[in-house]
């Protein structure tokens, strides 16, 4: 019998009923409310579709699959069902499947903006660059003063090296969208890249005062700020960040920590924080499997700087040294493919070399896992480039941080961070997560021998008086710090005639610097400043300099042991954290402690006795010269030897089912834990 009163659709007061409650936050009445329209109304796409988005909501993902494709299955032109489903595919670490649903809901509504914009957030994600940039301008194009997809432009031209027009894609989104916090953000990124620091400091200045709730942004303006070596407030800024700190608030990155508070409690806490946020153990591979012992310890050293650079600089020697009768050498570099020597070096040195740039974090923790990796090393840190979500996945059984960061990632699956007593006191130990392997003389490894130029120099020629003592400090602007800087003015006061050698090459910095050498009453020319020169060039010129005077609280690294290498001697103040105790390490490295000083006022002391007593800063110089030879500095096939004694003594641990405990590598190679 036909009822004529049955409804037969449904009505759009249903519907606005519905989405109101969905739209409310009302997620459970709004699941009630649908399953009782569909008794009535069984095969409504529309109502499906609502409940699929109910059920994300409430993150119940697979059901929420199951609800989308079911409105598909019945209306299969259905676009925003197709999109929705894309969200949660991507949601649920399934990219490609997540690229075809978008690809689909474009297929049946060509000019679908939201598909085309989050499809080329997937492709970026996924590593097909070229195909994210079509997707964006397609967004664009359908609607041009869409500011997110002139944002999202940005980041992929960014990421494939187009720097200038990102920047262009930043700009236009802002102009769209003045206050768009994250284009304010990225293009203080890109500008950054490109060296002009003023214009990205007011971009990350802008996005503080729009969100000063985002994560991590006080801490990038207080490291950009150190770079242009602008101070006015940096006292005011440091105790807000240290309250900020200690209250478990997301304002500093570990990296721009290190060099603005020596305070290893404190830069823990702030690496904790950061690690937490970014980097947090990863469980979507299961537990890695105990491997069976290999006839080769298989150790990977997982780098984005295997060529010219500061790292291979010191490294390179000790790949060539490695026992490759014990130890199979695996790279996998995720950094650029340059064909430079040091580049040409290495791939030598390695059983297998892999270049991993393309492969996602995931990719690669597999990769490492199907190897056997035995020892992944982590040469990054929170560096940049760094990949640390590589070893949240378990990359290998054992994971050890090294030479990149100078500090503990803070992070529970990584097992050991090779330092030295000096470094890390044993007192200091419970301010790094790791356990610490103690090399017996200094941590870090240098390549025996360097190539430099020989060219004979005239000082004029490369910025120096003729006449004068000159004292030098080439580091980073960003390690010079006010206080040292004070301490500085006071040393070339003391010194007549003398002069300040740094290398900083950008022109606002070098303006401030001159500015605040003002502020004592020195003319502004007894600041010299070298330029970049090819690493040869700048070994060879160090030898013109009298006496590096270090920074702190970060000190000179590598800078300091090419120094020492030229016979230069370098004057540190030795603080409390991993990175304000290098120099002293590689002094003690050198059998040169009497230049360790452990207060501000016997380092300004030292520095100007030296200056005034040319005899003693002879007798010093000497004293270098005659150590070199036998420096364990500088030999790395003895480093190479104590370092793989580390290796099989942390394999042995692994395999006889102990945890890692602290390693104390002796010159005997004998190991007490």
């Amino acid at each position: 019998m036909k009822n004529d009163n049955k409804q037969v659709t449904l009505s759009k007061e249903q519907i606005n009923s519905v989405m109101s409650l969905y739209t409310s936050g009302k997620i459970n009445e709004a699941i009630i409310a649908i399953k009782v329209l569909n008794e009535n109304f069984p095969n409504v796409p529309l109502l499906f579709n609502i409940l699929g988005a109910c059920y994300q909501s409430l993150k119940q993902f697979n059901i929420s699959t199951k609800m989308f494709e079911t409105a598909i299955s019945i209306k299969p032109d259905y676009a925003e069902a197709h999109f929705n489903l894309g969200v949660i595919l991507k949601v649920s670490g399934k990219p490609n499947l997540a690229i075809e649903s978008y690809k689909r809901a474009i297929s049946f509504l060509p000019a679908y903006l939201s598909a085309h914009n989050n499809l080329g957030n997937v492709l970026k994600q996924t590593g097909k660059l070229e195909e994210a940039l079509i997707s964006y301008q397609n967004a664009i194009d359908i609607k041009p003063d869409y500011a997110a997809s002139h944002n999202n432009l940005g980041v992929v031209l960014r990421d494939l090296g187009r720097m200038d027009e990102a920047v262009k894609s930043y700009e236009r989104a802002i102009l769209i969208n003045p206050e768009y916090y994250d284009a304010h953000n990225n293009l203080a990124v890109v500008l950054r890249k490109l060296k002009n620091l003023p214009e990205a400091l007011l971009n990350y200045q802008r996005a503080n005062i729009l969100r000063p709730d985002k994560d991590f942004i006080l801490g990038q303006i207080l490291k950009l700020k150190k770079d242009l070596c602008i101070w006015d407030d940096l006292t005011d800024s440091l105790n807000d960040l240290i309250k900020k700190i200690n209250n478990g608030q997301k304002v500093v990155s570990a990296f721009a920590m290190l060099g603005l508070i020596d305070n290893p409690k404190l830069q823990r806490k702030a690496s904790e924080i950061y690690a937490n946020q970014k980097f947090p153990k990863n469980d979507l591979l299961p537990k890695i499997k105990h491997y069976s012992g290999h006839s080769k310890i298989r150790i990977g050293y997982f780098s984005a700087d295997f060529h010219s650079h500061a790292t291979m600089h010191l490294m390179a020697e000790l790949f060539e040294c490695h026992d490759k009768n014990s130890f199979e050498l695996i790279a996998f570099s995720f950094g650029p493919d340059k064909s430079d020597n040091w580049r040409q070096r290495v791939l030598l040195s390695f059983d297998h070399f892999i270049d991993v740039r393309l492969k996602s974090d995931k990719e690669i923790s597999l990769l490492s896992r199907e190897m056997e990796i035995d020892i992944a090393v982590d040469l990054k840190g929170y560096t940049k480039d760094c990949r640390p979500g590589i070893f949240a996945m378990s990359a290998a059984p054992i994971q050890v941080n090294y030479l990149g960061y100078p500090g503990t990632m803070a992070l529970d699956y990584m097992d050991y961070l090779i330092a030295d007593k000096v470094i890390i006191p044993e007192k200091s130990q419970k301010y790094y997560s790791e356990k610490i392997i103690y090399m017996p003389n200094s941590y870090q490894v240098n390549i025996s021998n360097r190539n430099f130029s020989d060219d004979l120099l005239v000082r004029k020629n490369i910025g120096l008086p003729d006449k004068g003592f000159v004292f030098c400090s080439f580091n980073n602007a960003y390690k010079i710090s006010p206080s040292t800087f004070e301490v500085w003015m006071r040393i070339l006061k003391a010194v007549d005639h003398s002069v300040l050698w740094l290398l900083v090459s950008n022109e606002n910095t070098v303006k401030n610097l001159k500015k605040e050498m003002e502020k004592y009453g020195i003319n502004k020319n007894r600041l010299v400043f070298a330029k970049y020169v090819p690493i040869e060039e700048h070994l060879n010129r160090i030898k013109y300099a009298d006496l590096f005077i270090d920074n702190l609280p970060y000190n000179a690294h590598t800078t300091s042991s090419d120094a020492l290498r030229m016979g230069l001697p370098v004057l540190t103040c030795i603080g409390e954290s991993f990175a304000s105790r290098v120099a002293a390490s590689l002094l003690n490295a050198v059998n040169l402690p009497e230049l360790v000083t452990t207060s501000q006022e016997e380092y300004e002391a030292l520095a100007i006795h030296l200056a005034k007593n040319p005899e003693q800063l002879k007798l010093i110089k000497d004293k270098l010269l005659k150590n070199l030879s036998s420096a364990p500095l500088y030999d790395t096939p003895l480093f190479t030897k104590h370092l793989e004694s580390a290796y099989k003594n942390i394999y042995q641990r692994y395999h006889e089912g102990l945890e890692p405990c602290h390693i104390y590598v002796e010159n005997s190679n004998t190991f007490i834990s």
